[in-house]
């Protein structure tokens, strides 16, 4: 699967706004099997980009396509079909059901597009520190705990493409090169891609392209 955008400018940047950005009103590609970073200070648009490329928001100029189909044009069903099979995304606002068990979330999503076995999600969890917390509502988990949950859950189904919006900014540095080695490893026995929003220059994501937006 391959992503491109084309002259892609936010509807509400000001005139001149993009001048500048190696990603906005530019010509580029991206494929799976590599690694992209994008690093920008607030109010840049790194959320827009994000919600761009799965789908969320059509208020630009330009074009995304996947695969050549330009994403303006899928209707509700074609979109579902792309996320289900070749799409995840980690939202910065995370978007888990907080009155729902971290199990219950994890399992809703791997029991709705099945790719690990009901074992793996105890083997992650186990591995990002967050075991203890299975039984319990989400409600009851810290923020740095709920990213990462939408971790794990972001990789219980198939995906090309995976989509990060910020997803470390409450945790430390050790849990976030934790979260980032099993992401990058699941991505690599995928042949998947990843696209990772973030303020500043992770060291640790292996990224063969950093753009700065």
């Amino acid at each position: 699967m391959q992503i491109s955008l084309q002259q892609v400018v936010p509807d509400f940047f000001e005139t001149g706004k993009s001048n500048g950005s190696q990603l906005w009103n530019q010509s580029l590609s991206f494929s799976t099997g590599e690694n992209i970073h994008i690093v920008a200070p607030s109010g840049s648009g790194k959320t827009s980009l994000i919600h761009f490329l799965y789908g969320l928001r059509k208020d630009y100029s330009g074009h995304i396509l996947y695969d050549n189909n330009d994403i303006k044009n899928f209707d509700a069903e074609k979109f579902s079909t792309w996320r289900q099979q070749n799409i995840s995304i980690i939202f910065q606002d995370l978007r888990l059901f907080t009155q729902q068990t971290v199990l219950e979330n994890l399992e809703i999503k791997r029991l709705l597009f099945p790719y690990h076995k009901e074992s793996r999600i105890t083997a992650m969890a186990k591995r990002l520190g967050i075991e203890n917390k299975l039984t319990k509502l989400c409600s009851t988990c810290s923020y740095g705990e709920q990213q990462r949950i939408a971790i794990i859950r972001a990789l219980q189904q198939p995906f090309d493409f995976l989509l990060l919006d910020e997803p470390f900014s409450h945790l430390d540095e050790n849990n976030r090169q934790k979260a980032m080695e099993l992401m990058q490893e699941e991505a690599t026995e995928r042949k998947a891609a990843i696209i990772l929003t973030d303020l500043k220059k992770i060291d640790y994501f292996q990224a063969e392209r950093m753009l700065y937006l």
